[in-house]
């Protein structure tokens, strides 16, 4: 009796203390459940937030490289056309020697194979060159074949020394002159800088092909605008103008202030080169 009363009570104990102990692993669970559902949302926005960076960084690395792979093309294709241009030069003008170095400072070998062309369409007679350098030595091997003459005006008598050696070196000289021409202040409408003073420059010749690559832009803010209201008198009644650096504001700004200024010439070209090349011509019936 005492054994049943004992299992009795113990087994009555028992249930009072699973009742006891039920709701807290109960509510120990859902605890435990909710934690770990929070966890998982946390660590699923963490996962969206790192996917957006990602996302982000992809376009922004994308548009970077497909902007860098253009500019590469671009480069690759300016670099052939400048290749093909100075194999074209040494084809025409076959130097004794050795081109001096082209492009930065100096005319970009595309830019004087628009010269070339143009000399052998033309043959002009009489060649002004602003500025003097490699430009002048391509002229002259060109012009020589035509019975033509370059005179290049210059206002740097360092350049210009350097320009006469380099034409006796290849034994152009007789085709060519090289004019010191230092820079004078001069006055234009809304405009004023220095230009080149053309005292020595003959006046006796119609001048057939005007080559603008000079003064320098450091000179001043549009220097090459003095070119045609200095020289138009002296240009013949059918001309081209050629300017490089055309793709630089200063020059465009120029070309449209001409055009404006001096109607009977018309913008004929505007070519594609590394550096940009307007062509400005006049003729009989544009006069």
């Amino acid at each position: 009796m005492e054994v049943a009363n004992f299992h009795s009570w113990h087994y009555a104990d028992n249930n009072v203390a699973m009742k006891t102990i039920e709701p807290t692993y109960e509510k120990l669970w859902r605890s435990t459940m909710h934690t770990g559902t929070m966890l998982i949302m946390q660590l699923l926005a963490l996962a969206a937030l790192y996917l957006l960076i990602a996302a982000w960084i992809y376009h922004k690395l994308s548009s970077l490289i497909d902007s860098s792979s253009k500019k590469t093309n671009l480069s690759i294709a300016n670099i052939y056309s400048q290749i093909e241009a100075l194999l074209g030069l040494y084809v025409e003008v076959k130097p004794t020697h050795g081109f001096p170095p082209m492009r930065g400072w100096a005319a970009s070998p595309d830019f004087l194979y628009h010269l070339v062309r143009h000399i052998q369409d033309t043959s002009p007679k009489t060649v002004l060159e602003c500025s003097s350098g490699v430009s002048t030595l391509i002229i002259s091997g060109c012009i020589r074949n035509y019975g033509g003459h370059v005179f290049s005006l210059e206002h740097d008598p360092v350049y210009a020394s350097k320009t006469r050696r380099l034409l006796e070196l290849h034994k152009f000289e007789e085709n060519a002159q090289i004019i010191d021409a230092p820079l004078g202040a001069i006055d234009l409408p809304d405009w004023h800088g220095s230009w080149y003073n053309i005292e020595q420059l003959p006046k006796d010749k119609k001048i057939d092909m005007l080559v603008i690559d000079g003064p320098p832009a450091t000179i001043c803010a549009k220097a090459r605008l003095p070119a045609l209201y200095v020289l138009s008198e002296l240009l013949a009644e059918e001309c081209t103008i050629f300017l490089d650096d055309a793709a630089r504001e200063d020059e465009s700004l120029i070309v449209a202030q001409w055009l404006r200024e001096f109607p009977q010439f018309k913008l004929n070209e505007f070519a594609f080169a590394e550096k940009g090349i307007a062509v400005l011509t006049r003729s009989r019936s544009t006069r």
